[in-house]
């Protein structure tokens, strides 16, 4: 759980994710598309990855991937992180956290 905090608390966004999951690809590319660059933590490719998806699903996050910090704070997975965009808070949320700035 500490590398997941540690890790999550470097950016204003970072999203945990896998390889091969297409709505981490999906998640990633809608921050982008904001003009946010994210620190993406790829648990398939971290020599830490087993023990840090087991402590995302401690946080609630199932499937463990994609898990979205904004501001050092957990957001969800990818079903919160589009309904926060659909609701219009997520920009929001990226502002506050100074991910982005318009």
């Amino acid at each position: 759980m500490d590398r997941v905090r540690d890790l999550a608390s470097k950016k204003a966004a970072v999203v945990f994710t896998k390889s091969s999951c297409y709505m981490c690809h999906s998640i990633t590319q809608l921050f982008y598309e904001l003009g946010a660059s994210p620190a993406v933590h790829e648990l398939d490719n971290d020599a830490y990855g087993r023990e840090m998806e087991w402590a995302l699903r401690s946080l609630g996050c199932n499937p463990s991937v994609p898990a979205v910090f904004i501001g050092g704070k957990f957001v969800g997975s990818a079903k919160d992180v589009i309904s926060l965009h659909v609701d219009g808070s997520l920009k929001q949320k990226l502002k506050n956290a100074r991910a982005i700035w318009f």
